[in-house]
């Protein structure tokens, strides 16, 4: 496996999108050109699977110096009200273009630290866009919780709206680790909201664990998945921290690169971490995902309707996703478009009733093409190759999967490609086969995390 690992840790995306946020072919985009697209991805999908909305809450109390969101620190909650009044006025911004009620599948409250509002004003929030929509019966609304600031009255309100999902921001228990990435919060803290959310009746229990992170070593990562079992999260994201220092405003300088853990010990805090999880009854989803049997997301797995977009892995879909906020990225599917990446500016903008968007990118047919190939690697771990239909250049990347085959990390059965277990460390790198954008355009400064 070491060998593996010098082969082929090399720069990656994550493919939350394809094209990846930096092959975006941003002179070819325009605000006019975006809101055509949405009209059009509503109009074919929003009767039959409705649509899901991502809100993007920025602000943060500290800097934790691994993450690489777009936030604003500030202790100053009189910051609340305007920016969720602003949200508001965005919305109102999309429902013009739509012209009819949308059914609201998926809601997702994203950071930056959602709780780092009052329940009362996310209240106001989510009532202000719930009386503008028809809920779907199978919606599933979620939100990012941080465990020192997410009180039992959070969690209840955004129950009582319909929230049944809640991810909380574990990533080591180790004091030496949380004082290097500027997160202290004791296991007693997680467990006293896990358990709050578990007597209110949330059934999506996630925590987040990350590992490469400084001064990590396996004793203390597996110190932290044994505490984790304690408390039996129903699934659990196991995040590869991605050092990406050089982009500005991420924070990631408390901490020297040599305090992070090697190509070989970062794959070894996967794998033992992975194998440890799986005997403790969980089970691998896709990629960085684990869950119990009985959770929504394994089953999306099994009857193959797992889905991955700028908001992970999700077990439903829906063709269009507004994204609200400062920095948000919304999909239509055909097109993506990102929101201006400072509060002052989105707030502006949307004052003056502008759509706050900043750049994006209309997809080619290549773009949706390879596009659906990515998804089905990142979410079934295969793909099906149509020999005639394809584009040349695309035809000449499955070829390219012949060193990967050998390397026992896919298995080739005509046109069909198929992920092996000993390949799904390696996900990132066989889809990167696919990404015909970034072949033609290799980078020559680094700007994507390693994949291991």
């Amino acid at each position: 496996m070491n060998s593996l690992i010098d082969k082929y840790n090399i720069p990656g995306p994550r493919y939350t999108s394809y094209p990846t946020v930096p092959y975006w072919d941003e002179n070819s985009f325009s605000p006019e050109l975006w809101k055509q697209s949405v009209i059009r991805t509503f109009k074919e999908s929003n009767a039959d699977e409705g649509i899901s909305i991502y809100i993007h809450l920025p602000f943060c109390e500290a800097l934790c110096t691994f993450c690489a969101c777009h936030k604003r620190i500030t202790k100053q909650h009189s910051v609340e009200i305007p920016y969720l009044e602003s949200v508001l006025k965005e919305w109102q911004l999309y429902l013009r273009m739509f012209g009819e009620k949308p059914k609201l599948k998926e809601l997702h409250l994203g950071g930056g630290t959602p709780t780092f509002f009052s329940p009362q004003n996310l209240k106001a929030l989510l009532e202000g866009i719930f009386e503008t929509v028809d809920i779907a019966e199978d919606q599933e609304f979620s939100f990012e919780g941080h465990p020192n600031n997410t009180t039992r009255e959070h969690l209840e309100t955004l129950y009582n709206l319909g929230f049944r999902r809640v991810s909380f921001g574990v990533q080591d228990y180790d004091p030496k680790v949380q004082k290097a990435i500027n997160r202290i919060q004791t296991f007693e803290k997680v467990k006293e909201v896990t358990e709050w959310a578990k007597e209110i009746g949330y059934r999506g229990i996630s925590h987040d664990l990350v590992f490469g992170l400084p001064h990590q070593t396996w004793e203390a990562m597996e110190n932290t998945i044994r505490k984790t079992m304690e408390l039996k999260p129903d699934r659990l994201a196991f995040y590869s921290y991605a050092h990406v220092p050089w982009v500005k405003g991420v924070g990631q300088r408390g901490f020297d690169e040599n305090d992070l853990p090697s190509g070989e010990e970062k794959r070894r805090l996967y794998e033992d971490g992975k194998k440890l999880l799986e005997e403790l009854g969980y089970i691998e989803v896709g990629m960085d995902h684990f869950s119990l049997e009985h959770d929504d997301l394994y089953q999306s797995l099994i009857q193959k309707k797992l889905h991955r977009n700028f908001m992970g892995y999700t077990s439903s879909k829906t063709q269009l996703m507004v994204g609200l906020g400062m920095s948000a990225i919304s999909d239509s599917w055909y097109a993506f478009a990102q929101n201006v990446k400072t509060v002052e500016e989105y707030q502006k903008m949307v004052e003056e009733g502008e759509i706050p968007v900043v750049k994006g990118h209309i997809l080619s047919d290549e773009d949706l093409t390879v596009r659906r190939h990515i998804l089905n690697l990142m979410c079934q771990l295969e793909t099906t190759f149509d020999a005639h239909n394809s584009f040349p250049e695309l035809q000449h990347a499955f070829e390219m999967l012949g060193e990967m085959e050998k390397d026992e990390l896919v298995e080739i059965n005509g046109h069909h490609i198929q992920i092996t277990e000993k390949g799904r460390a390696f996900t990132r790198n066989v889809a990167m086969v696919f990404d015909l954008r970034m072949m033609r355009n290799r980078p020559e400064t680094r700007i994507f995390s390693m994949t291991i």
